[in-house]
């Protein structure tokens, strides 16, 4: 079973390229996804890190599920992480654990 809403999405994000280091820099790579974030975009291919988010998959249309990056930093603020980038965090907020198991 997919985890993603089709196989061609599931290639998309799941593509691992040997020629490039990262996903930014490979012009195969089109789609970014942060399970974390339960988040998908449209990679920016500008040298830099950037996406453009979507709502819908490019190849069938199904409605991608809603960017849960607002409930991961209200969660965190709830724990009082206040800033998450500088702190020691949960270790389930490194991943989906943390909307998976809710």
């Amino acid at each position: 079973m997919n985890k993603h809403c089709c196989q061609e999405m599931e290639k998309s994000v799941t593509l691992d390229c040997d020629q490039h280091p990262d996903i930014y820099s490979c012009p195969d790579v089109l789609v970014r996804y942060i399970p974390k974030f339960d988040e998908y975009g449209i990679i920016i291919h500008d040298g830099g890190s950037a996406a453009s988010e979507i709502k819908f998959c490019p190849w069938c249309g199904n409605t991608l599920p809603e960017s849960k990056r607002d409930a991961w930093f209200d969660a965190l603020e709830e724990l009082g992480f206040d800033d998450p980038s500088e702190q020691n965090i949960p270790a389930e907020f490194n991943s989906d654990a943390w909307h998976r198991n809710t």
